[in-house]
Formats: structure tokens, sequence, C-alpha cells
């Protein structure tokens, strides 16, 4: 198995469709890029008045002396003045429409994050996922920035030169012209071969920030089976891979610039030896030869600057055309059109089947089961029987491969996804929290109501605990609610379940992992909870089953039992059995 998940890649470099796609990112600052433009454009025409005044120096100061010697100071002060300002100008707007896009990017991936495929979803690690939407794409916002910068002000300095040196001498002008198509075929290779090298470390680059992640999360159990050289091992050997793949990155880049400048010192060779014949005929003056020489010697830099230009750019293009990768993950559906204020809570599974993709059995066979509004249900049975994949099935997280779900007598597929989900309240045996106000995880996905989160938390005996927080509903809770007892950070997920107050509620082993004070806690705001309303229990714990209205018995993804607690204990069957082992599921 892989360290990571990540979206299926390919080696090609975007095609014109793809970088449409991210240009709609950057479209509202077209403005902001014209500006940019016209501003280095101003700056590269800066370029060829070097040697032109060069030329005129020579030619017309020390050999005419019909120069004024006051203005020599002024227009060479004049030209970096002019190219200065154009340049802060450029880079400006050329930053300000960068950081505009960025922020519209990342608010489009993380907003596309909350409404995609689940079966996508589950299949992605969170430290890749970060590492994209963080990290990588402000990294590439960053290289294009300073490589459209240099691209379009050198392309424009190249144009310029090169039409100031055709004006000056055609036949000189054309032997330097002869190196460019060696110089594209080399730089598209070498752009080609850096792209595939860059997608490989993204994805290695994941996969070593997994490893991290998971031996961060799972410490205890590494120390406890003292895996830690087993994990420094795997470390160390994605940590080569990532080594190697950086050296192959490096060839690939820095052979731009020396091939660049050899192809470059060919052309000066034979302008050399040209230039000099020509003088010999005299058909060049000298200022005429040291201006052309001068503006020669000015494309280097630019040559090489757009040389070593396609690095960033393809590794910024890369780390971006990931999140356009991501964007392009299909959103979960959004059902039909069926909305209520509040349902009634009449649930019924008809004849359901559920097989998940790469599964070698069915989750569900079959199923029938019909659940009226108010009624208390409890679903038992051995690990893996379907009870989980029974609950699974109403917010939509997954699809049943056959037979249909209805709420209502409406099937889930014509329900509104937000409508129906507004239906559900969920307390379970991990509880997630945000690092957030005490009032904004309760009321999670709505507005707070100070007095109505304040009654929630009472209601799920949380009053003391409440009481003793420095800033009341107003603290911050931290990073999942660490800091919290395992008995007060499920009273904290049923205070948000009273809050949500919807008809039909889901306890999914909410007190598996509780002592026996805390349970007793938990019970009672439980039972204060489950008044009124539909009520699914995945139980563990024998002290809520006793309650229910119904048990339901599960194997093999198969209902086989069903009745009250001291119905099936009278039967002998598999709940009995689970009984006296003490395994009630």
């Amino acid at each position: 198995m892989s360290d990571t998940q990540a979206p299926t890649t390919t080696g090609d470099i975007p095609n014109r469709a793809q970088l449409r796609a991210l240009w709609n990112y950057f479209r509202p600052a077209r403005a902001a890029l014209l500006w940019a433009a016209l501003a280095t454009a101003a700056a590269a025409a800066t370029e060829p008045l070097i040697p032109y005044l060069m030329q005129i120096l020579l030619d017309d100061g020390f050999a005419r002396q019909a120069i004024a010697l006051a203005a020599v100071p002024v227009v060479l002060i004049g030209v970096f003045v002019l190219r200065g300002c154009a340049m802060f100008v450029a880079q400006y707007a050329l930053a300000h429409a960068a950081n505009g896009a960025l922020m519209r990017l990342r608010q489009a991936m993380f907003g596309h994050l909350m409404v995609s495929r689940l079966e996508w979803l589950t299949k992605q690690s969170a430290s890749s996922l970060s590492n994209t939407l963080v990290y990588e794409i402000q990294q590439g916002t960053n290289l294009l920035i300073q490589a459209s910068l240099t691209l379009v002000k050198d392309s424009l300095t190249l144009v310029a030169l090169v039409g100031y040196l055709l004006y000056l001498n055609p036949l000189l002008t054309a032997l330097v012209l002869l190196i460019f198509p060696l110089l594209v075929g080399v730089m598209r290779a070498l752009s080609r071969r850096l792209f595939q090298l860059t997608r490989s470390t993204q994805s290695a680059t994941d996969a070593l920030a997994y490893v991290v992640e998971e031996n961060t999360l799972a410490h205890r159990s590494v120390r406890l089976h003292g895996a830690q050289q087993q994990q420094i091992d795997r470390f160390d050997s994605l940590s080569q891979r990532l080594r190697r793949l950086g050296m192959k990155s490096t060839i690939a880049s820095a052979a731009m610039r020396p091939i660049t400048q050899i192809l470059a010192s060919f052309a000066l060779s034979a302008v050399l030896v040209v230039a000099l014949m020509q003088s010999q005929q005299q058909q060049v003056s000298v200022g005429s030869f040291v201006s052309f020489v001068t503006a020669m010697l000015l494309l280097v830099n630019p040559i090489k600057n757009l040389a070593d230009v396609a690095t960033p750019i393809t590794r910024g293009l890369a780390a971006l055309d990931r999140g356009r990768r991501l964007l392009e993950t299909p959103p979960e559906p959004a059902g039909g059109a069926h909305r209520v204020a509040r349902a009634q809570g009449h649930l019924c599974w008809h004849n359901v089947s559920l097989h998940y993709p790469g599964a070698t059995h069915a989750a569900l066979r079959q199923v029938t089961l019909e659940v009226k509004a108010g009624e208390v249900v409890a679903l038992v049975g051995p690990s893996g029987a379907g009870k989980t994949s029974m609950v699974h099935l109403l917010p939509r997280f997954v699809t049943p491969s056959q037979g249909t779900v209805t709420l209502d007598g409406v099937a889930l597929p014509d329900w509104d996804v937000l409508a129906l989900r507004q239906q559900l309240a969920l307390v379970a045996q991990d509880v997630v929290m945000f690092n957030d106000t005490v009032a904004a995880n309760v009321a999670l996905g709505q507005a707070p109501d100070l007095a109505r989160v304040r009654q929630a938390l009472l209601d799920a005996n949380l009053g003391d605990w409440l009481h003793s927080l420095p800033e009341g509903l107003h603290s911050v809770v931290g990073h999942n609610a660490s800091e919290l007892s395992g008995g007060q950070r499920q009273r904290l997920a049923i205070a948000r379940a009273i809050y949500r107050d919807a008809p039909i509620l889901i306890l999914d082993e909410a007190t598996s992992a509780l002592d026996n004070a805390s349970e007793r806690l938990v019970q009672e705001a439980l039972q204060r909870l489950m008044r009124g309303r539909t009520v699914l229990i995945i139980a563990h714990r024998l002290s809520t089953v006793e309650h229910a209205d119904r048990v339901v018995v599960m194997a093999e993804g198969q209902m086989v039992e069903q009745g009250t607690h001291q119905a099936l204990l009278a039967q002998g069957g598999l709940y009995a059995q689970l009984h006296r082992l003490g395994q009630p599921t």
C-alpha cells in the first residue's frame, strides 16, 4: 500500500485548456495585469538606450566633441529612474494580481473540498490535501509572480535589443539569431523533464508528510510496539527517494544556463570575426561596433534569465495544476427538490443492498426495515455486521447498490441533500471538535444563539464545566478539545445534538469508551435528548439497548432477529449468545 493517496497525475505540462482554467482566477485582475505589462514594456524599452547612448558618446562625443557635457548625466540618470519606476509598478501590479488569484483559487479549492464526493475524500490523506491547499499553491503563485515578471521583461528586452541590432547591422544580427532555434529546443526538452520530476517530487513529499502525520497521531502505539526503528527506516527510505528526485531536478535545472551560455559563445565568436572583417573594409564606425557589441552582450542576461525562467514556471504550474485537478474532482450529488422544515422521522429501508468498491463481500444484503416516527431502535451485532452502513445511508454518505431508503415516504435521492441532513443529528464515539469557541462548536453549522447554547450545555450535564471556563461560551476549546475528558467531550457532542434539535437522532456507540461515572452523566443527557425523536442506536453496552423499543440484530449484512430486549433473550438466538458473552455488539 502506498503511503499516501493523491489525485492521479501525468507527466505532461498543462495544455491550453488547463491553463485557461487557471486564467479564470487571474481574470478579475486584468487591469493590474495590463498595468504590469505596460510598465514592463516601458522598462524593456530603456535597454536599447544604453548601447545607443554609447554610439553617440563615441562617434559624436569623443570623435567630434559635439555633445554638451551637462546632458550626459541628465540623460543617463533619467533612463535609470524611468527603468526603476517602471519595474516597481510592474512588480507591484503583478503581485496584486497574483495574490488575488491565489486567494480566489484557495477559496474555490476549500469550497469544493466541502462538497466533494465522500468516496474520493476518504481516499485522500489530510497531509496531502493541506499541503496542496496551503503550501503548494502559495509556492506556485510566488514562483509564477517572479518568473512571469522575468519572462515578460526579458522577452520584451530581447525583442527591443534584437530590433536595435537589426537596425545597426542586419548581417551580424542574423548570426546571433541562429542560436535561437537550438535554445528553444533545449529549453523545451529540459522543461518537460523538469515538469515530470516536479510531479514526482510532489507525490514523494506527500508520502513523507503522511509518515510524519501517522507517527504523530499514533505515537503511543508506535512506542508500545517498539516500532520506532521500523518507522525511522520507512521515513529514511522516503527521504532517500525525495533526495534522488531533488538531485535529478537540479541536473535538469542547472543544465539550462551552461548550455545557453555555450551556444551564446558560438554566436559571439562569429559576430566578432565578421565585425572585424567589416571594420577592415570601413563598413562600420567604432561607435557602431561598440554599440552593437554592447547590445549583443546585453542580450546575454535576458537569454540567461529566460533559460532559467523555465524552472520556476514549470514548478509553479505543476503546483497550481494540482490545485486545478482537485477542483475537477466531481462534487457530491445535490439530490432532488424535496424540502420540509421538520420531518416526522418515519424511516424505511426497502430491500437495500450495499457493496463498497473493492470490497469482496457486500456490507448489506437485501435489508428491509421500518422505523416509525418517535421509535427508539437499537442495531446490534458483531463487528462488520453492517450497523454503521445502515445509518450512513441516511445522510447519503453512501448510496445503496440496490433498493431504496425513504424518509416520511420520500426516497432519499428525491430530498435536497442539505434539507435531508438538517433532519439528522449524530452523537458518535469519536467526537470531533473544532479549534473554535464553545458556542461555535455547539451551534456548528448555525449562527450561535447564546441562550440556546447555554441551555443545551446545561441539558448535557455540562453546567459545572461551563461555569469553570474563564471566558464562558467564548472560550476556545483547542485542537479537538483534547484537554477535556472523554465524558466531557461526549457531553459536548450531545449539547451539539440538542442545539441542532433534529427529529432523527443517531447514537453511534456514544458511551462505549466511558467509565461508569462518565457514562451515568452521558446517559442522563441522552435520555433528555432522545425524547420525542426517532432514535437509531448502534449499541455497544446493554444499558442503552435494554431501554430501546426494539432491538434489531444484524450479522454479515443481514437482519437475523428483531424484538424487545427481553423477547430476544427468551428466543435464545444470536442476541442471547452475545449477551451471555458480554458483547452485545
